[in-house]
């Protein structure tokens, strides 16, 4: 069972000045936007926000249009004419033109989606025992403005052993410990290696898919398929609280990336839907990568990383968990328990 437990601390954003381009400036008002920040707590952040570029009338005019506040409008003024003597921006180049490419038949993509399934299903009883390490980096932003700080860093043994999930923590901050990881308190999750796939597939989940696009990841040509499963299917869960006392086990809409040479799935994207309004967290969100890593002699399609994603009122937290270094599981195998420079972020690119 797919398990995300999020407790969250009350912490205190630092004040720092900011620095930011007019790119930035536009992403973060637009972000602001959608999060419904409050008017004066974007215009405060503001005026503490040095810009390297030239802010222009035009500029506030178009960022007027995203609906911001009368005080934040207030504060991008004073910007204006903090920054007249700046250089303007230089202006972004024009996007390629990509031509689409022709989606598959639709019986060409029942025919995937059937061997996909047949895949999910059998995926956890194909994998051999072994052990990896896995490291998770933790952030939180208390403002829900997305300006993230970094919380610890957990580096954990995990093993799988007759296709079950073990964890034991093993350093914090690089700091050996002995405390378990389901007693952490903050964001973890569980589930990463086939269980939340195996749901999405199972057919009692009835699992609705519809085609979406051809993508490139990781220089792998994929189909893109949407998917979405109702709540009273839905066997994923969200916990809370101290003591994880709090349960509720939401549907979830997401798209699953289907390598086209292998159909097996690269990636997978999961958002909570219809959360209750009572429960204290009101968005939970994950993407987890595949990709193929060695185990003895073979090589499996194995968990590489995932993004995990909460927000619990202004309070956003996000958890940058990594799987290194897997290896048999046997009596005298070893891992060496360091932490790893963090993977770089892998885009999709389009179909060509």
């Amino acid at each position: 069972m797919r398990l995300l437990a999020a407790v969250f601390a009350v912490c205190l954003c630092a004040s720092a000045q900011t620095t930011l381009n007019i790119r930035q400036l536009t992403s973060f008002l637009k972000s602001s936007v959608a999060l419904r920040q409050d008017d004066r707590q974007v215009a405060r952040f503001l005026s503490k926000v040095k810009l390297t570029e030239k802010l222009d009338d035009r500029t506030i005019e178009e960022l007027q249009g995203y609906g911001l506040g009368s005080k934040t409008v207030e504060a991008l003024q004073a910007l204006r004419d903090a920054t007249a003597s700046l250089r303007a921006p230089a202006p972004e180049a024009p996007q390629p033109v990509v031509q689409p490419v022709p989606p598959p038949s639709p019986e060409e993509q029942q025919r995937v989606l059937q061997e996909v399934r047949e895949n999910a299903q059998n995926y956890t009883r194909s994998l051999p025992d072994f052990i990896c390490t896995q490291v998770t980096r933790r952030y939180y932003d208390p403002t829900g403005l997305e300006f993230w700080q970094h919380g610890d860093t957990l580096t954990t043994r995990l093993s799988y052993f007759e296709q079950k999930e073990d964890y034991k923590l093993i350093l914090i901050n690089n700091q050996t410990t002995n405390r378990s990881y389901e007693s952490l308190g903050g964001a973890i999750s569980t589930g990463e290696f086939g269980s939340m796939l195996r749901e999405i597939f199972e057919p009692r989940t009835q699992t609705r898919f519809q085609w979406n696009r051809w993508a490139t990841l990781r220089a792998k040509r994929a189909h893109v398929f949407e998917y979405r499963v109702a709540q009273p299917n839905s066997e994923w869960s969200i916990s809370y609280g101290e003591d994880r006392s709090l349960r509720v086990m939401p549907g979830y809409h997401g798209l699953v990336y289907v390598e086209r040479d292998t159909n097996m799935v690269l990636r997978v994207t999961l958002e909570a839907e219809d959360i209750p309004p009572s429960f204290p967290v009101q968005q939970a969100a994950t993407t987890l990568d595949y990709d193929y890593s060695k185990i003895g002699d073979r090589s499996f399609l194995l968990p590489l990383k995932a993004v995990v994603r909460m927000r619990s009122g202004k309070y956003l937290s996000r958890n940058d968990v990594e799987f290194r270094m897997y290896r048999k599981f046997s009596a005298d195998a070893t891992v060496t328990f360091d932490t790893p420079p963090p993977l770089p972020e892998d885009k999709e690119q389009p179909a060509k």
